[in-house]
């Protein structure tokens, strides 16, 4: 039996799968990730201020009108439209098989590929809010604006509802997803190198016997998996969905 058909009949018999997924999930819908070929972090820095430096908190406080340049160019992606892996996992949710996805993308494309029980790690670039007085607004509001996008009502800054480095995630929402880990019977882990933490820790509160990594490369955590595929998560997912 082949991985594929091995983890077919995983999920045939599972009542609870959580995925848990990075950015290697949204790189078939033309995203790039970080830290992989051709990713973020290795592109060309045009002002010599390195990626993860426009990314930090102290960057966006000090610098609002650099980190807004530098986000509208790399990090929205407003033409990006669902893959293979995002549409096979709303199809399993709707067969009942998946009860959560677990993102540290910031996209939105889980959601728009039909895909109800999302915890998003990291936040969303589709949220916006006014620093001041809390106004939400859209991605459109950031995309139309130019340099730093001012609140229609009391103008002060508008900024991602996304977690920028230096800020700690939020603590109901890394406790709903590892309340859903805990209780998974099946947890498949996709496009991510789980080195980034402490998003990565919460495979640790994984309790069951099925855990599958799914990723071109190996993680820190490909010793505890009962199985480890190299695949591209789009051709796996998307084979695995063809009998649901």
């Amino acid at each position: 039996m082949d991985d594929y058909e091995e983890l077919k009949k995983i999920i045939d018999g599972a009542s609870d799968i959580v995925f848990f997924g990075g950015a290697g999930v949204s790189t078939e819908s033309g995203i790039p990730d970080f830290r992989g070929a051709g990713g973020l972090y290795l592109g060309e820095e045009d002002d010599g201020v390195p990626p993860e430096e426009k990314l930090h908190i102290r960057y966006f406080l000090r610098n609002p009108e650099g980190f807004y340049r530098y986000y509208r160019r790399h990090m929205l992606y407003p033409e990006a439209q669902p893959n293979a892996a995002h549409l096979a996992l709303a199809a399993l949710e709707r067969a009942g098989k998946l009860s959560t996805v677990i993102t540290q993308n910031i996209d939105g494309l889980h959601q728009r590929a039909g895909s109800s029980n999302v915890i998003e790690l990291h936040g969303s670039t589709l949220r916006n809010y006014c620093v001041r007085c809390g106004k939400k607004y859209g991605v459109d509001y950031i995309l139309e604006s130019t340099g730093v996008p001012k609140c229609s009502e009391c103008g002060g800054i508008v900024r991602p509802d996304v977690v920028l480095y230096g800020e700690g995630l939020d603590g109901s929402v890394f406790a709903d997803a590892e309340e859903a880990i805990a209780n998974a019977d099946v947890l498949i882990v996709g496009g991510t190198s789980l080195t980034v933490n402490p998003a990565a820790s919460l495979v640790d509160y994984y309790c069951g016997e099925h855990l599958i990594i799914i990723n071109q490369t190996p993680t820190p955590y490909d010793c505890f998996a009962e199985m480890i595929i190299r695949d591209p998560i789009g051709t796996v997912m998307d084979s695995i969905a063809e009998d649901i």
